[in-house]
């Protein structure tokens, strides 16, 4: 038979093969459904465990992703910082931003709010702040920012809310900033005026923080050093010696990574430079050591069930191989070659391996309801105790479908060498 007369003929067989074989399947629909329920008897405790774990951890990792502080770096002592090693931090593409700080003796300031008997005094310490802060973007806060002319026009300031119910005031109320010094042995003071531009929710900061601009951070510090600072204007009393030529230090930065892994990667290099940095990466490495040790023992526990359901799969196959001997060897005798027979044991094993796990998808979506329904009170917007993705679904069919696969080859080999002879003497 030449070859292309042999192609459109094996596709012919093979058509009739998996028409035979669904017809099988379909006419031993009590042994078929029994095939399924136990497959989706192992399989939908395994996909509820594994969307527990996966949504918790999920939820874990997205709580301190979410959390700006879980990315914030500080160093321990005060150092020699200069603008430019910042700016080369800045740059590093694990740092998402970065702000230098002043001495934090310096970098406090009096907030005055109200007139006459309303009139209210807070001191607040000072953060400084920028556009695209993690802190004030992930609650939505405007950030506030120097006036083209900081010696006539209010400077923005964005206030902790126990520093706004402190001061009586709200977004858009201006304030006076009060900053004393002690100078040619007198006791001096200026004052700048301040439009808060957002106030922080007590989620952000509890203390009485008020979020500036660094170059007013800066200019506080000045003021205290006993120096000039005339772009906040000299007739506005910010007046003293004239700031130095040098490079300015700073004795610490404010830092937030890009993500959970690159907190780690910058401690690592903070430390290489031996300079001990605040991080919260013990925080971050229990939730990972947690995420390691759930996925060995569920990695153990896929293991014991996957040989379980290769040796049943294989000894259901079997006997199943053994009731049809007869017929197979029918089937070999009217001309089906080897391939051919073999196709009826595995592609029944594929359609209870597709049954199985629809079933047992359908089983856990109703598992994940009732769970995610449970623990409601404890979660807020899209967090979910049980939560799988499309991805786990596939990835769980075709772990199934090739260990039913597997496990349906040597029956089907043994389907395959049954010889046509045994079958005649039988008959």
């Amino acid at each position: 038979m030449s070859n292309q007369s042999a192609a459109p003929r094996r596709r012919k067989t093979l058509r009739q093969m998996l028409r035979l074989s669904w017809r099988d399947y379909a006419h031993e629909k009590l042994l078929s459904a029994c095939a399924v329920l136990g497959l989706a008897a192992v399989l939908t405790p395994l996909l509820v465990l594994y969307g527990v774990k996966f949504g918790v951890m999920q939820t874990l990792t997205d709580r301190l992703r979410s959390e700006p502080r879980t990315l914030e770096i500080s160093p321990v002592v005060s150092g020699r910082f200069s603008m430019k090693y910042l700016d080369d931090l800045a740059a590093h593409p694990d740092v998402a931003f970065v702000l230098p700080r002043t001495r934090s003796i310096a970098a406090t300031m009096d907030l005055v709010a109200g007139q006459g008997t309303d009139r209210t005094t807070l001191l607040v310490s000072l953060e400084p702040t920028a556009t695209g802060d993690p802190l004030l973007q992930r609650y939505g806060a405007s950030s506030p920012a120097m006036p083209q002319h900081p010696d006539k026009e209010a400077i923005g300031v964005s206030l902790s809310a126990t520093a706004a119910e402190k001061l009586h005031v709200s977004v858009g109320d201006t304030i006076t900033g009060r900053v004393e010094r002690r100078y040619s042995g007198q006791m001096q003071s200026v004052r700048v005026p301040l439009q808060i531009a957002s106030v922080l929710p007590l989620a952000a900061q509890q203390k009485d923080v008020a979020f500036i601009p660094l170059p007013l951070l800066e200019a506080t510090e000045d003021y205290r050093d006993g120096r000039a600072v005339p772009e906040l204007g000299t007739s506005n009393g910010w007046t003293g010696e004239a700031r130095p030529q040098e490079t300015r230090l700073y004795p610490g930065f404010r830092l937030y990574a890009k993500d959970l892994d690159a907190v780690m990667r910058l401690r690592q290099g903070f430390a290489q430079q031996k300079l001990d940095v605040y991080t919260h990466a013990e925080e971050i490495e229990q939730i990972n050591s947690l995420a390691r040790a759930l996925n060995l023992v569920f990695a153990l526990i896929c293991a014991a069930t996957a040989a379980g359901f290769l040796a049943s799969t294989t000894s259901s196959t079997l006997a199943s191989v053994k009731r049809k001997e007869r017929t197979l060897g029918l089937l070999n005798l009217a001309g089906f070659i080897t391939g051919e027979l073999m196709l009826l044991p595995l592609t029944q094993s594929l359609l209870t391996a597709l049954l199985g796990t629809a079933l047992a998808s359908g089983l856990y979506a109703l598992a994940a309801v009732a769970i995610n329904h449970l623990f409601s009170a404890s979660l807020s917007g899209m967090e979910q105790v049980c939560r799988l993705l499309p991805q786990h679904f596939l990835l769980a069919f075709a772990a199934v479908a090739g260990l039913a696969l597997a496990a349906a080859l040597g029956p089907a080999l043994r389907a395959a060498r049954i010889e046509p002879s045994e079958v005649i003497r039988e008959v």
